[in-house]
């Protein structure tokens, strides 16, 4: 009893000093740092647990039907505390049924009958699949109560047959692009995460909100006609069983070259040997240890290009592009592909590139999966590079950070949009990455469609959901980096990572973690930018010139904190400028006086910059008579 009461005064004493900083932790958070799974600090809490899946698929798929049937053993390990009374398992492709939420509309040949199950265990017993009692299907979400109940430091054993149309049109991220390519993504019964913060995630997939799964084993076998091939997650297992001599060399050339390799070029499409096998089907292997999922593409007719990269770890990663031919600017996507994971890895974040491969599939859109990422063509450079990177980034978060983006996309998309932004300009002159992303928040920035990143991503919808997820964050994330600079920003964003990779972090893990970093509160920043309504505007307030001595008040009168960049013009050319990150606004003040000495011949004053969000432009900008 006494070292209860000793633990509790403690959580107090931490809670009472914690909350004089004013951040607004909701309950079901709050009790985390209760339970001790979380600290204030920012660590992971000396009782924090996750559980996790070790998984064994197969699948075989026929292209003509598009059916896909599977068989999958679920090796699932409860390392919470809790004794769990019931199982939650992810039906990704009933969100294909016409009775199913969604987010967007579909076409009427994307509907789908979802998932058939035709048999399931657990713990080796049969279970009867049609029992509603015991079997309560939700949109994309089965409940299975258990009787036989999962102890806490136990596992269960789930044995699933099942099988599904794939959509005959590409939608949610997954389905049909051409007669005899596909992108199998969402499609496995997966275990959904109980975690210390909400217990089960019941939350279903209708569409926008997109990972929070747990770090799982994949070992996989795909079985597909002769003549298809196979881009997926994780490590190819028998590249050897399936290509011919000719073939497996170009790909064990290029795991190993600093050059991209042609494996498939077109003139190879019409080879009848590209494959030893005389059968009418051929299977695929591969395994991926500690990835939160599982995704492939498959064709019988794409090109395929690959190279490698050596990180600072001295690793090699496998990096390819897979891609029908009119895809022209695809040829080069390889090359991109891996020079924005050296970048990843040598600058930002400067964290070598946490998996051994990396494919670029050609679909459409852009979306990511561990490894594997699904692109569309682009019709520019600047387009090519951007998705390619953009999706690449990922690769980080949510993916080796293990990020519930269901709740928190800002906690990853806000990155993939931020991390590339000097690869993008560097790569393609005249790219202008940060000025569009600006000019998005900007437009819709202090409307009522707007809301705090506070506000959980699946409660979001349309630009709502875009602006939180992408925009907005992603210039917090950047003005951070430029008020802090380079290496105190890097030391913090690694002192977060490092922490949390592996692992589920949450917003608050990010926040503690980098005040503890940079050796403050940095709520003055983290208050207007994440927790509030708001917008960005600065103004010119007054100015005065005499003597030669410029003086101007800028007035904030947005709530969010920005840089100020004031441009002296004499007619159309350029005196001065001068710049000011975002810390100007540390103490709350509303207006920041600016004086420069030696000033003459000038006219105008300008405010703000395009890669600067500014909802008000008619106020930054004054004339001065001379």
């Amino acid at each position: 009893m006494k070292t209860k009461i000793i633990l509790i005064s403690i959580f107090l004493f931490a809670l009472q000093n914690f909350s004089q900083t004013n951040y607004y932790i909701p309950r079901n958070v709050l009790k985390a740092y209760e339970k001790g799974t979380r600290s204030f600090d920012g660590k992971p809490g000396e009782k924090y647990w996750q559980n996790s899946s070790d998984y064994k698929i197969k699948a075989r798929i026929d292209p003509k039907t598009r059916i896909l049937t599977g068989s999958e053993t679920i090796v699932y390990s409860n390392n919470s505390p809790d004794t769990l009374k019931e199982i939650v398992i992810r039906l990704y492709p009933n969100i294909s049924k016409p009775s199913s939420k969604r987010d967007f509309n579909i076409p009427d040949n994307a509907l789908t009958d979802g998932v058939k199950i035709s048999s399931f265990r657990f713990n080796q017993n049969e279970m009867n699949h049609y029992d509603k009692n015991i079997f309560k299907f939700s949109g994309t979400n089965l409940r299975v109560i258990l009787t036989d109940k999962i102890a806490p430091s136990s596992k269960a054993i789930i044995d699933i047959n099942w099988s599904f149309e794939i959509p005959s049109t590409s939608f949610a991220r997954m389905g049909t692009y051409d007669s005899t390519s596909f992108f199998i993504a969402y499609w496995y019964p997966q275990m959904a995460v109980y975690d210390d913060i909400d217990g089960w995630d019941y939350n279903e997939y209708t569409g926008f909100t997109e990972m929070y799964n747990d770090f799982s084993n994949f070992d996989v076998e795909i079985t597909v006609p002769n003549g298809f091939h196979i881009w997926s997650t994780g490590v190819w297992q028998n590249p050897d069983e399936i290509l011919s001599n000719e073939f497996l060399k170009r790909y064990e050339q290029a795991k190993q070259s600093d050059e991209v390799v042609r494996i498939f070029t077109k003139e190879d499409l019409t080879n009848q040997n590209r494959y030893k096998s005389r059968d009418d089907f051929h299977t695929f292997r591969f395994k991926a240890d500690y990835v939160p999922d599982f995704a492939f593409g498959m064709s019988n007719h794409y090109l395929w290009d690959a190279v490698s990269y050596l990180t600072p770890e001295n690793k090699r990663v496998y990096i390819a592009a897979a891609y029908k031919e009119s895809s022209k600017d695809f040829v080069d996507v390889a090359y991109y592909a891996k020079e924005t994971i050296k970048y990843f890895s040598e600058e930002l974040p400067a964290i070598p590139f946490p998996y051994p491969s990396c494919t670029v599939w050609n679909g459409s859109g852009g979306m990511e999966y561990p490894m594997i990422v699904n692109n569309g063509s682009a019709q520019s450079k600047e387009g090519t590079v951007g998705v390619t990177s953009h999706e690449i980034a990922h690769q980080y978060m949510p993916f080796y950070m293990g990020i519930n983006e269901r709740k928190h996309a800002f906690m990853d998309e806000g990155w993939a949009v931020m991390l590339p932004f000097d690869f993008q300009e560097r790569m393609t002159e005249g790219a202008q990455p940060r000025e569009r992303n600006a000019s998005g928040f900007e437009y819709v920035a202090g409307y009522d469609m707007e809301m705090p990143l506070l506000v959980p991503s699946n409660l979001l919808s349309g630009y709502s959901y875009r602006v939180s997820a992408y925009s907005r964050p992603g210039l917090a994330y950047d003005f951070l980096r430029d008020f802090l600079g380079k290496e105190k920003f890097l030391k913090a964003l690694h002192h977060y990572m490092k922490r949390w990779n592996g692992k589920h972090p949450i917003p608050y893990d990010f926040y503690f973690s980098f005040n503890e970093a940079v050796g403050e509160d940095l709520y003055w920043y983290w208050k207007p930018w994440f927790f509030e309504f708001g917008y960005p505007d600065l103004a010119i307030k007054s100015y005065e010139l005499k003597d030669g001595i410029l003086k101007v008040e800028i007035e904030r009168k947005g709530n969010l904190p920005v840089p100020i960049k004031l441009i002296l013009m004499d007619n159309e050319n350029m005196i001065k400028e001068l710049y000011y990150t975002a810390d100007v606004w540390k103490s709350g003040n509303s207006i920041f006086k600016v004086s420069v000495d030696n000033v003459k011949d000038i006219n105008k004053i300008i405010l703000g910059s395009a890669k600067i969000p500014d909802s008000n432009r008619n106020d930054n900008e004054v004339l001065i008579s001379r």
